[in-house]
């Protein structure tokens, strides 16, 4: 499907928080549009969101008339996209979805901007984002791999509330209150469970390993979206992932500390001078260690802690972060739009 130089957009989940997201980056980035539609469920519709490119009235998905849409940016949750996203195709429209919807559907390209570009050129209508927690990995992972061919990684995630969406904030928020009026009990175990039950125990002043739910073999969904979606990324089924995902009590910003061997040895001045270079990232030092509250606002992923492997040599550990609400969903997204201006 050819896209205008100028294309009609549409944001479909707009009023969420990576869809609003979605709507600042466009216009940071001056994308170059023709006409903004923003659409989200009968909650929503009827509210009117100031843009760059005047205001904008939101549409009720269900009854919206995908009809002239050049690029639609998907952020409304795995469901609606498998009920609508095929609507839009069907009136000439390319979708670039952020759920999990297609992302191993094999007609799908499931595409890193700045890691795997070239695989959005096979598209049939659909382009998936990845997964936020695979995304910060692999523009760390994939400059490496293409230099020396990844063969294992084992990883652990530290994720934020705020892939949870707006209501893991909030519950966050919620708990760091009701704990701080008496911090003491955390300290002699008196704690009162907080309101809410988002998640399986408290998130505020802890950490929770358990992020997603569990699926198949004790591990869970966040954690087989890592391993699947490493493996279609990079094009290599053997790549070996063993992944366990964490929920931090962190607003925004996921981290991802990895432990990656290769086809050959990689030693460290090799690896400074990949990620030194490698687009999208900034390479940090030990004196400046990358967290989560570095990357907030920010579109680079963050990497640091770069160093040999001890317990098998061989290898490089790292930490990489990064803003999973901007490069993790709606940043990425806009920039697979503009890979199909090209």
């Amino acid at each position: 499907m050819n896209v205008l130089a100028e294309p009609r957009i549409a944001i479909v989940g707009a009023t969420g928080a990576v869809g609003q997201t979605m709507i600042s980056i466009l216009e940071e980035r001056r994308f170059p549009l023709a006409d903004l539609r923003l659409m989200a469920s009968s909650r929503s519709a009827g509210r009117i969101v100031e843009t760059r490119w005047g205001s904008v009235k939101v549409e009720d998905l269900a009854s919206a008339d995908p009809a002239g849409v050049d690029i639609a940016l998907f952020s409304a949750g795995g469901a609606r996209s498998l009920k609508f996203a095929p609507r839009f195709v069907a009136e000439g429209a390319v979708v670039i979805d952020n759920s999990s919807a297609f992302r191993m559907d094999d007609a799908v390209p499931l595409v890193v901007a700045q890691v795997n570009d070239e695989a959005i050129r096979s598209h049939e209508g659909i382009v998936a984002n990845p997964n936020c927690t695979t995304m910060v990995a692999m523009m760390a992972a994939g400059p490496l791999h293409y230099a020396a061919g990844l063969r294992t990684m084992i990883a652990t995630s530290y994720q934020s509330v705020s892939g949870s969406g707006q209501k893991g904030m909030d519950q966050l928020a919620s708990e760091i209150d009701h704990f701080g009026k008496d911090t003491k009990s955390l300290v002699s175990g008196r704690w009162q469970e907080p309101p809410g039950d988002l998640y399986a125990r408290p998130i505020a002043y802890n950490v929770l390993p358990l992020a997603g739910s569990i699926t198949d073999a004790g591990y869970t969904d966040e954690e087989w979206k890592l391993v699947h979606e490493t493996r279609k990324i990079l094009d290599r089924d053997t790549i070996a992932v063993e992944p366990t995902c964490v929920r931090v009590p962190v607003m925004v910003g996921h981290g991802i500390a990895a432990s990656l061997w290769f086809d050959r040895p990689v030693d460290l001045d090799e690896a400074v001078a990949i990620l030194g270079t490698a687009p999208g990232t900034e390479l940090w030092d030990d004196v400046r260690v990358p967290t989560p509250i570095d990357t907030a606002g920010k579109d680079d992923i963050l990497i640091g802690r770069l160093r040999e492997t001890v317990g098998h040599k061989g290898g490089l550990s790292l930490f990489a972060v990064g803003d999973n609400l901007r490069k993790g969903a709606a940043l990425n997204a806009v920039q697979l739009a503009e890979l199909l201006l090209l």
